[in-house]
């Protein structure tokens, strides 16, 4: 019940579009946007192009949340402050963002069936989407090693938050004692402890992938 309802207030935020044309992915956006392609068939044989425009950095003035655009046929069609759902031919497309980039684009059908939109070529999720298919095997191990980083960032966040939950003698500590974390990272070695996570997510997020509990601690 909660999911519909938050899935009807993010029908009710999308805006029609101002008929704007679309502009080309340029190179030095790849860190910045993101842009992804749907293409379905009307009842009349012809064919509709979708895009889904989502510039990380450009955030609505009043929710301070990103906005996400979809063109039609090249045409700027409907914009919605993310969470975005947004009425298609035969179905919604869902987009939601996390800290490092998409986290989902996707169309789900009236029937129930999902389907991710596919990247542009010249974007980061496209050239990540591009080495995915010319190098399966490496692309698998890259995604296995994100997965281990984030494991391992987040077992030392859990032991290090004991460690500080347990320190005062008159708190917590009286019921279950004190908590000393095996690892003692140094001041560097948390630093490039930060950097390995972020870099983790932002890989996974390249391809769609979230995990509350791996990703979302990251952030």
């Amino acid at each position: 019940m909660l999911k519909e309802w938050r899935h009807r207030r993010a029908v009710q935020r999308v805006k029609p579009g101002d008929g704007r044309s679309l502009k080309r992915f340029r190179w030095w956006q790849t860190l910045t946007r993101a842009l992804f392609y749907l293409r379905l068939t009307n009842d009349d044989g012809r064919q509709a192009v979708y895009a889904v425009d989502v510039r990380h950095q450009n955030h609505s003035s009043s929710s301070g949340r990103v906005t996400a655009h979809l063109y039609l046929d090249g045409r700027h069609h409907a914009e919605s402050t993310v969470p975005a759902v947004f009425p298609v031919e035969g179905g919604t497309v869902e987009v939601r963002t996390s800290g490092f980039g998409l986290k989902r684009c996707h169309y789900i059908t009236a029937e129930g069936a999902e389907f991710q939109l596919v990247p542009d070529p010249a974007s980061a999720e496209g050239r990540r989407a591009r080495f995915d298919r010319a190098h399966p095997a490496l692309s698998r191990c890259m995604g296995f090693l994100s997965v281990v980083v984030l494991v391992i960032g987040l077992v030392l966040l859990i032991l290090q938050l004991a460690e500080q939950v347990t320190r005062d003698p008159e708190g917590v500590a009286q019921y279950v004692g004190t908590f000393t974390s095996p690892i003692d990272l140094t001041a560097w070695g948390n630093i490039v402890l930060g950097v390995a996570t972020v870099a983790a997510s932002t890989e996974r997020a390249l391809r769609l992938r979230y995990s509350r509990l791996l990703d979302g601690a990251a952030g």
